[in-house]
């Protein structure tokens, strides 16, 4: 298919996904695959053609952030970082103050790394830390100590003015001093943005399978709804509140690349596994490429591309994608630009017999201009947005 650009110039997010890892850890649902041999003249050759097939569509954007994920995007050659960047500005317009985020493991090799991605033209770096502990790291299924991940946030916060890492929370036995040690002690070191995950076991995942067979993996509810509420209180007394349900950040220091995402925005997903939201001909797309990194290398060199899916999204369909995305946002959902992308009353998807209850509940804010959960609503998201959709 072909389209168009609607409006003309309008911003646009580009994720660049490099499948790769080192080794799977037995928590992770993403695409990642573990490869002995590596061609990284090959592959930066195909995100490349990947890249300009996106641009044909696009001509005329402006893009706001690139985000490098995976997978392990801090195992790619920086010559491939620095070739996307390139040919990205070639391609579109760049923001004059585009965030350009790749995604990092703090093994000693990698972090050896960071001055060359600095270089390549990255200007935030996210680092997978995950734990302060060496016994949770291992539990975790990572490479690194935590004495690598502290080494590596400090190298980050040298040769960047933006970084962030990553902990999980929830870990079985994890005890809220252990956790408050944990926290106190990724403080003293964070910049302006953290991103702290409560520990889910997704289906496919070698957790998946242990817990199938009886093995407890993470927290009990009330001892996670105890660890998340110690996070939130922390966190927000530390100056970096949540913007979204795991993330936090000083006012100002959002990820705007994730943003794009929960504001429901535009963004083009390029390589293996990679999303994308695009509007085209006046419609918003969802693109889907091949998983497979051998099947979309081979789509990407043969001409038939390495899209496996594309489809129109339905008023339906963006009504739940907003919902879903929007209200894991601190901000909540503008009620009239879900009415302008959904082309219909808020009361005509979402029955205000449905509201009140929450509002009354204490789940949902009743301002009148946003659609919007309560702390207590965020903690009970799943359910809230069950109702409001059903």
């Amino acid at each position: 298919m072909s389209g168009k650009l609607t409006p003309p110039g309008g911003p646009l997010a580009l994720y660049v996904h490099w499948p790769f890892c080192l080794s799977k850890c037995p928590y992770c649902d993403f695409n990642s695959h573990v490869r002995e041999q590596i061609d990284q003249d090959r592959w930066r050759r195909a995100l490349l053609r990947d890249l300009d097939a996106t641009a044909d569509e696009t001509p005329g954007r402006t893009i706001t952030s690139i985000f490098f994920g995976g997978g392990t995007p801090s195992l790619m050659d920086p010559a491939t970082v620095a070739a996307l960047i390139e040919r990205a500005a070639q391609r579109w317009t760049l923001d004059p103050d585009v965030e350009i985020t790749l995604e990092a493991n703090p093994t000693s090799v990698e972090a050896g790394r960071l001055a060359d991605y600095r270089a390549a033209g990255a200007n935030r770096i996210s680092l997978g830390v995950q734990a302060l502990d060496d016994a949770a790291l291992r539990f975790l299924g990572r490479e690194h100590s935590a004495a690598d991940a502290m080494a590596a946030v400090d190298l980050a916060r040298r040769l960047f003015d933006r970084f962030s890492f990553d902990l999980i929370y929830g870990r079985p036995g994890q005890t809220l001093p252990d956790w408050r040690n944990e926290l106190e002690r990724a403080l003293v070191r964070a910049g302006d943005h953290l991103s702290l995950y409560q520990l889910t076991i997704e289906p496919g995942t070698a957790f998946y399978r242990r817990a199938g067979l009886g093995e407890t993996l993470t927290s009990d509810d009330d001892g996670a709804a105890a660890l998340y509420e110690l996070t939130q209180s922390m966190l927000s007394d530390a100056g970096l509140p949540a913007y979204e349900i795991s993330n936090h950040a000083r006012p100002g220091s959002e990820c705007r690349h994730n943003l794009t995402y929960w504001r429901y925005q535009d963004y083009a997903g390029v390589g293996p596994g990679a999303h994308g939201r695009l509007t085209l001909d006046g419609r918003k797309w969802t693109t889907q490429r091949l998983r497979s990194p051998e099947s979309w290398l081979d789509g990407i060199e043969d001409g038939s591309g390495g899209e496996e899916a594309r489809t129109a999204l339905e008023a339906e369909d963006r009504l739940a994608e907003m919902v879903m995305m929007g209200l894991r946002l601190a901000e909540g959902i503008p009620i009239a630009q879900l009415e302008k992308d959904t082309e219909k009353p808020i009361d005509a998807w979402i029955d205000p017999a449905r509201r009140q209850p929450l509002i009354e509940g204490g789940f949902l804010d009743p301002d009148p201009d946003r659609l919007r959960v309560t702390a207590d609503g965020r903690q009970r998201l799943d359910a809230v947005i069950s109702r409001l959709l059903a």
